[in-house]
């Protein structure tokens, strides 16, 4: 691959830039690569600034389930921009995905739209503590709900990629209200109630875990979840900025059955364009400003570019056979890279549901932060760097998920997994 015009905009990055990049895991610092500086993408595929093409699985970490350039967003963006990018006053078009949204996940009565996924959750905490009276939060080892300083005590994605238990410069006091349980283990959470139980505000939890890379729920644990925060008064938060809409029509709840108190949402509702969102039960909700006396605003918030790109990829998500044709190319990219690590004699655990996967090099299966931390670093940053040769864009780090979008073709998927198939040869043959 050409990487010379990549390596001179990472070098003047750094120049502007905290590690030349403005978020962590873009600068490949996991897979011992500088990263590549993308130009355009289109469909599945993304152009770099050397003109290298990649068949793109990361997908903006989510958001473009669609794939790149998807010409009925395009074409409604193009119309909205002429209108008006920011008003910082009602528009219908919030109105219109507030709506969409409401429709399709039933444990959501009224939603507030923010900017990200990590305003989303830090508001949904500030609500649910409001709305107990109580003080503490009940996250899980391994699972990511953003930055905030309160939830940055054992994170994963990000942070466990450089190996950090939580963040310099969050102090103490910040996160003594955080209590950190295995995730998969009700048990461990029965402990965390005995002792605090009428303490405890809510539960926040992915109920599929993605930011550890993905780890499925095991059969009980949410429903151990909503008995045990009924029981005691507190509020269940489930983390759907990444599930949302990415593995059905609304949220993954729905398919497990369980129905939280409040739901974060993001990535996928804005098509590709800044937003996030929470929201459930309207007794609860009614207590944000101006209803209520729990104050939350943000200048961006709903803005008409973000709400019409999640319109249209809703729309176009609505329609009959979308996820039964992501689950079916997802399906044949997990199977294909199983039979191709079992090919070469590899140990290499594929997590998957619907369109998300990981791929970890960990010795048997993957269902909570310890078991996800036996993975061999080193083994899949060698994969990586052949897949990248190869022109796969894979995500640059074990510890995230993979995204296909319905753009991806059964070509793209078979020249995946030959591409998988020929990194795993080299590896076994080394």
């Amino acid at each position: 691959m050409k990487r010379e015009n990549s390596e001179r905009l990472f070098s003047e990055a750094q120049n502007y830039l905290p590690g030349g990049v403005s978020s962590p895991v873009r600068a490949f610092k996991a897979v011992g690569q500088n990263p590549l500086f993308i130009t355009r993408g289109q469909g599945s595929r993304i152009i770099d600034a050397d003109g290298n093409e990649l068949i793109d699985y990361v997908c903006s970490w989510g958001p473009l389930i669609l794939g790149h350039c998807h010409s009925q967003v395009v074409s409604s963006l193009k119309k909205a921009v002429d209108l008006g990018t920011s008003f910082g006053a009602p528009t219908q078009l919030e109105v219109e995905l507030a709506r969409l949204i409401c429709e399709a996940i039933p444990s959501i009565g009224m939603v507030r739209f923010v900017s990200s996924g990590t305003e989303a959750t830090m508001s949904a905490i500030r609500l649910a503590r409001a709305f107990t009276g109580r003080d503490k939060v009940v996250k899980f080892a391994g699972c990511y709900h953003g930055h905030s300083d309160g939830l940055l005590a054992k994170a994963g994605s990000g942070v466990a990629t450089f190996g950090i238990a939580d963040s310099p410069g969050v102090p103490a006091s910040y996160v003594e209200h955080t209590l950190v349980a295995p995730y998969n283990d009700v048990s461990s959470l029965e402990q965390v109630f005995e002792r605090h139980g009428d303490e405890v505000a809510a539960v926040i939890v992915e109920p599929v875990a993605a930011n550890m890379g993905v780890v499925l729920p095991e059969l009980g644990f949410l429903e151990g979840l909503r008995r045990l925060t009924t029981e005691t008064g507190s509020l269940l938060i489930f983390d759907e900025v990444i599930t949302g809409f990415r593995l059905r029509y609304g949220g993954v709840q729905t398919s497990y059955g369980i129905t939280p108190d409040l739901t974060c949402l993001g990535k996928v509702i804005g098509g590709g364009l800044p937003i996030g969102a929470y929201g459930g039960r309207r007794d609860i909700m009614e207590m944000v400003s101006p209803s209520g006396p729990v104050y939350q605003a943000g200048t961006l918030s709903g803005n008409p570019l973000a709400t019409t790109a999640g319109i249209q990829t809703l729309g176009a998500l609505s329609q009959p056979g979308t996820y039964q044709q992501l689950e079916a190319s997802s399906s044949h990219l997990g199977n294909g890279i199983a039979q191709a690590a079992a090919e070469a004699g590899l140990r290499v655990q594929v997590n998957r549901v619907g369109s998300i996967l990981t791929v970890f090099f960990a010795p048997g299966p993957v269902t909570d932060y310890d078991s996800a931390r036996l993975s061999d670093l080193s083994m899949y940053r060698r994969v990586f760097q052949q897949l990248v040769a190869q022109g796969i864009y894979w995500p640059p780090a074990q510890f995230e998920a993979a995204f296909v979008s319905t753009a991806h073709t059964s070509e793209d998927i078979g020249e995946t997994i030959v591409a998988f198939q020929e990194a795993f040869h080299s590896l076994a043959s080394a």
